[in-house]
């Protein structure tokens, strides 16, 4: 329920106007409030998909793996991780773009705080973004030349030791 419109003429006192608005806006404002059936059937919670598997090494050596789902069209790539409540632990979004580009990422539309791990055409980890906010409206940049992005929980890059340099490799399931 909205607030009512009210056309301002001379018949209308300003205190009936006032009254109005107030009582149209302060109904169903309270936080205890129940969500209508519109408004459940408008929130959506995105299931995660396993497309595939990703690895990150070291010097050669693998020390994290993960399940990954594929963002490679630009539909995916523009929706990535929107509508999530929550990412499976050891798991994330990798967006594959044609060529190795700056690119920009923004968090609308994001419920979950996110590191972002931007990836060199050659799998090198060229630099990354950690603890980007949920709704974030401002671009996050590559800081460099990047063909991935692979997003995660919030937290993921500090808790494995991921590095600038570290190398990447991925396939599909």
């Amino acid at each position: 329920m909205g607030t009512p419109i009210i056309l301002m003429t001379k018949s209308y006192p300003f205190s009936v106007i006032l009254a109005l608005l107030l009582a149209g806006n302060l109904n169903g404002c309270s936080p205890s409030d129940k969500p209508t059936n519109a408004q459940e059937e408008a929130y959506v919670n995105v299931p995660f998909r396993s497309d595939g598997w990703l690895t990150i090494a070291r010097d050669g050596q693998i020390f994290q793996d993960l399940a990954i789902e594929i963002a490679e069209d630009d539909s995916s790539r523009t929706r990535g991780l929107m509508q999530r409540d929550a990412l499976p632990d050891q798991s994330g979004m990798l967006f594959i773009f044609p060529s190795e580009s700056q690119q920009g990422f923004w968090m609308a539309n994001t419920r979950i705080a996110l590191d972002l791990i931007f990836i060199r055409k050659d799998g090198t980890v060229q630099s990354v973004a950690k603890y980007i906010q949920p709704m974030r409206t401002e671009s996050v940049p590559s800081r460099g030349l990047a063909q991935y992005v692979l997003e995660v929980q919030a937290g993921f890059v500090d808790s494995v030791g991921l590095l600038e340099g570290d190398h990447i490799e991925w396939g599909r399931k």
